[in-house]
């Protein structure tokens, strides 16, 4: 099981699929481990009564079929798929609303969907806020590029004003770039970080959700530049040295010593 879940960890996203259906024939001891603990990218699906797209994921699945955040109804049709109660419906409904804001200001587009069930375990409840963006050649170079990321925040019962809230964040990346000079470009990975807070509650749990997902978005962005694109950068320039960089370096074959 380990094995597995390294070589996961080193699968880019387009190929991570495939991937997990091989190790899940070599492994079925170990199905339930992998799916719960292996992040595929997001697949997206229409709302037919409110036609608006949701994101899918085990989050909102029940046997087959998807529960859209938008109309509470799963497609395909499922009588019996479990339903958050009335509470944490309200408050579901509350955080695709606000988060579709977030989206749009920090991605200026893309989908999301939010996922609210109780914790029947500790007494809470958990929260998945999911984003896909996706790009096709509208800046620079890049000519097909997608970013898929997933927060579960898992947050304990109230106890004198406050809560205790533990984010689970994955990020998947995958960029493929196209030019004359360069030719054909894939750069693809994942990160993954988790934070814990207790936060008061007199704001709601809402805003302190909200806060933990900027905060961490935030680190997740910064570690991606520096690890994926910074060390890129680094490893081109050392083996591919741009020509202004070489006439620098190599002196002029026409001098004298």
């Amino acid at each position: 099981m380990e094995a597995a879940m390294d070589l996961m960890r080193r699968m880019p996203p387009a190929s991570a699929e495939t991937a997990l259906n091989a190790l899940l024939s070599l492994l079925p001891d170990h199905s339930l481990d992998l799916l719960s603990q292996v992040d595929l990218p997001l697949q997206v699906c229409m709302d037919k009564e409110t036609l608006k797209e949701y994101i899918l994921c085990e989050y909102n699945r029940d046997a087959d079929s998807y529960r859209s955040p938008w109309s509470n109804k799963y497609d395909p049709p499922l009588e019996d798929g479990t339903v958050p109660s009335e509470e944490m419906r309200n408050l579901e409904i509350e955080a695709n609303e606000v988060f579709s804001v977030y989206r749009d200001q920090y991605y200026e587009g893309g989908i999301s969907s939010v996922y609210v069930w109780e914790d029947e375990d500790n007494g809470g409840f958990i929260a998945c806020f999911l984003i896909k963006k996706d790009g096709k050649g509208t800046r620079g170079y890049m000519q097909i590029g997608s970013w898929d990321a997933i927060h579960v925040i898992q947050v304990g019962p109230e106890e004198e004003g406050a809560a205790h809230y533990c984010l689970n964040s994955t990020v998947m990346l995958s960029l493929t770039t196209d030019n004359k000079q360069s030719g054909t470009f894939n750069l693809s990975g994942s990160i993954r970080r988790q934070m814990s807070m207790t936060l008061a509650v007199a704001d709601g749990h809402l805003v302190n959700m909200g806060k933990m997902i900027e905060e961490m978005e935030g680190k997740l962005r910064n570690s991606l530049d520096q690890v994926y694109f910074g060390k890129t950068r680094e490893m081109v320039c050392t083996l591919r040295p741009p020509p202004e960089v070489l006439n620098m370096r190599l002196p002029d074959s026409g001098t004298s010593e």
